[in-house]
């Protein structure tokens, strides 16, 4: 049954909202992310050098998240999240077309910026919606579906790369997740009944651990789907097809 049916007690307007904005987010990033190395070095021709630079401001999106405060400040977060599923769409669809360094990072940025900030308002709305016993099943339904649509992903890049230029496998991913953006900018799944969220940041000594765990995970993913990435493909001629594979295992 597509979408699954929520958990008991959960909002299902919310769940489903999440349910496609999360298929849509994990769709264009994970093809972004399969396709962008081969790209960088089949069609951009770009050194290690170049492709430390984009992945490094890749990651500046992710530091600019408290950015996220103001911007609720006039803005509803499921409009946020709408909107930020549509930049994802719109950076990972656009980067095919402009096989060099700057528009790479300019594409890179804008994809970057929707999934960094989705991700952002995704956690802020399940912890929002759904009370305590159902959140953790919302989320492990959620989770379950970004790997599912991760494996999509994978498959697709495995299956038409044969045939379909990077141009058009960029586009196609890119074009799923922004129109789940613009679907979700035609709905309010919103509950005017519940509480006014606090918006601002909030660091205890307390959760210390969570933040070491979280920096370090953040490493490990650099240095796997970066460095790692970039050297089978460079040095030792991965295709993107093999990388496929490699991502489905």
């Amino acid at each position: 049954m597509f979408p699954p049916t929520p958990p008991k007690g959960a909002d299902p307007r919310m769940y489903f909202f999440l349910f496609l904005l999360t298929l849509g987010t994990t769709l264009g990033y994970q093809g972004w992310t399969l396709l962008y190395t081969n790209f960088a070095v089949e069609s951009a021709h770009l050194s290690a050098a170049d492709n430390g630079l984009v992945q490094s401001l890749r990651e500046v999106p992710g530091l600019l998240g408290f950015l996220i405060i103001p911007i609720l400040l006039v803005m509803k977060e499921h409009r946020v999240a709408a909107i930020a599923a549509l930049a994802t769409g719109l950076g990972t669809a656009l980067t095919g077309f402009f096989p060099s360094l700057f528009p790479i990072i300019l594409t890179t940025l804008l994809m970057s910026f929707g999934f960094h900030f989705f991700e952002a308002v995704n956690q802020s709305l399940l912890l929002q919606y759904f009370d305590l016993r159902t959140t953790p099943l919302v989320m492990g339904k959620l989770r379950g579906l970004a790997a599912g649509g991760s494996l999509a992903a994978s498959v697709f890049v495995f299956s038409c790369s044969g045939f379909l230029p990077y141009t058009s496998m960029f586009l196609i991913v890119g074009a799923l997740c922004a129109l789940t953006g613009v679907w979700g900018l035609l709905l309010d799944p919103t509950n005017k009944d519940l509480p006014v969220q606090s918006k601002k940041m909030v660091f205890k000594r307390k959760y210390w651990l969570f933040y070491l765990l979280t920096l370090l995970l953040g490493a490990r993913r650099q240095i796997f789907t970066v460095f790692a990435l970039f050297l089978l493909v460079d040095h030792f001629a991965f295709s993107v097809h093999t990388v496929a594979i490699l991502f489905m295992i």
